[in-house]
């Protein structure tokens, strides 16, 4: 799962021009950005002007939070504190999160609860589908804890729901942000049959932090399964991201991308990481709007389609925005 940074109101009310990411790691390109004493920003210190938002409110919002409610659903934007809650909701785009609250993995960056999970409901697919049907979604998005408890890691809970989804709203665009399987590929096919439109694999981060961030994950199998994917459906987009901050360096970074390119990925995001709590892993530095600009323009040179790259960009962040239409067209004359 994606971490996402508190909400605080922004002074006055005003909200930060762009979002923007960043990138931790000793760089001469990349200087440290509020830092503390010994280079590491304090837990709970002050953040850049650019990491304040507003609060989100609005009846579309509203709306959807009742609902939400009622449906006794979960959404990753609330229960990781995502900063663009507000933004997106507006927009018609929303996160739903399935399979429960409670994930078997501890990733050391992460802000949803992990332990042993009880939940499992069949009948989900159903309520997530009417919800979008009753929200009217221009673009969906369905992701998940990870389940490595369950046989297929909850495979096939994401396909019936991407498959009631499209039989109630043939117009929403569906997106599938889905954990590493295990490296189970049979588990992949399962929800690439379903066909979303764009299927989103984080790697979170350079492969030299794995071993603290993402204990157990290996980013040769992510970058495996985002190559898998392309090649059982062409005609999904891929897409993946990773947080910047935590200790990497501008080369590292700069290899990731390359890496990610070559499994033919089409979709980038890149972000700020933010520590939820003294508990997680620690915040190296905060890199500026500018370099997240330069980070944006180097992926583009290397032939990403669409790539958002910014201090407050998270996964589904203008997700909206991201699916290529004209293939989604065609798709629907297909089908």
């Amino acid at each position: 799962m994606e971490n996402l940074p508190v909400l605080q109101p922004a002074p006055g009310g005003a909200a930060p021009a762009r979002p923007a990411g960043g990138a931790g790691g000793a760089s001469s390109a990349f200087p440290p950005h509020g830092a503390g004493p010994a280079g590491t920003p304090e837990f709970g210190g002050r953040r850049p002007e650019w990491l304040k938002v507003r609060l989100p409110a609005g009846p579309t919002y509203s709306r959807l939070k009742d609902l939400i409610r009622s449906e006794n659903l979960h959404t990753v934007c609330e229960e990781a504190h995502c900063p663009n809650i507000g933004e997106c909701w507006t927009a018609g785009t929303a996160t739903f999160m399935i399979l429960g609250d409670t994930c078997t993995r501890a990733c050391t960056f992460c802000a949803v609860k992990t332990g042993r999970p009880t939940w499992f409901d069949d009948d989900e697919p159903r309520r997530v589908a009417e919800s979008i049907a009753k929200l009217d979604l221009v673009h969906a998005v369905i992701t998940a804890v990870d389940r490595d408890d369950l046989p297929d890691g909850g495979a096939l809970i994401f396909a019936e729901t991407i498959r009631q989804t499209r039989a109630l709203s043939p117009n929403t665009s569906i997106e599938v942000l889905v954990g590493d399987f295990q490296g189970d590929w049979d588990a992949l096919a399962t929800v690439m049959a379903a066909r979303p439109e764009i299927l989103n694999h984080n790697v979170e981060t350079v492969g030299r932090l794995y071993r603290t961030v993402r204990p157990k994950a290996v980013l040769a199998h992510s970058l495996e399964l985002l190559r898998r994917a392309r090649e059982l459906d062409p005609g999904t987009q891929t897409k993946t991201g990773f947080m910047v901050g935590l200790g990497e360096t501008r080369e590292e970074i700069t290899e990731l991308m390359g890496r990610i390119r070559e499994a033919e990925v089409e979709i980038l995001t890149i972000g700020q990481y933010l520590r939820p709590s003294l508990k997680h892993h620690d915040l190296v530095r905060y890199y500026s709007p500018d370099e997240f600009a330069a980070l944006k323009d180097e992926a583009l040179a290397m032939g990403f389609r669409w790539v958002e790259s910014g201090p407050l960009v998270r996964s589904s962040y203008h997700a909206e925005r991201q699916v290529d239409r004209d293939r989604l067209v065609g798709r629907l004359r297909s089908a």
